[in-house]
């Protein structure tokens, strides 16, 4: 019997080998799966227009041409840009989400605020969305002008 009893210590004892060695091979796999999502983070900086189609109480349907955003600035998932309008420029600021694919973005004087996607390198959706008395809701598809 104690042939046996050193024979299961050995054999867990190398079970707990194998499975503390597999753990750590998943953690590396993981850790190596994750990096490449950061360094993979889209590009937004350039011009971008399109046409915007809303819908809204006070205004009913209506269709925008020349929808113009500028994204100025970008550091990883964070960004900054203007927008023109009829009623002159807003700055807005956004982020990135870890998919890679979706955003959000908001302006400091805006009751709303902007979902969007991340179609292609050259092409996205943008959709606003405001609540209360000035309820509205609108997307735009935007293509890149230019690409810095």
């Amino acid at each position: 019997m104690p042939n046996k009893q050193i024979g299961s210590a050995t054999s867990q004892l190398l079970l707990w080998v194998l499975v503390i060695i597999n753990s750590l091979g998943l953690a590396c796999l993981y850790y190596l799966n994750q990096k490449p999502m950061d360094k993979d983070i889209p590009k937004l900086i350039g011009t971008w227009s399109g046409e915007n189609v809303t819908v809204s109480d006070s205004k009913g349907y209506k269709e925008w041409d020349n929808k113009t955003i500028t994204i100025t600035e970008q550091k990883d998932r964070r960004f900054r840009g203007t927008f023109t309008y009829a009623d002159g420029t807003k700055n807005f600021f956004g982020v990135i989400y870890p998919d890679n694919i979706s955003f959000t973005w908001v302006s400091t004087p805006s009751k709303g605020f902007v979902q969007g996607r991340i179609l292609d390198d050259n092409t996205i959706g943008a959709c606003y969305l405001e609540a209360y008395e000035q309820a509205t809701a609108g997307c735009a598809t935007l293509k890149r002008e230019n690409n810095k």
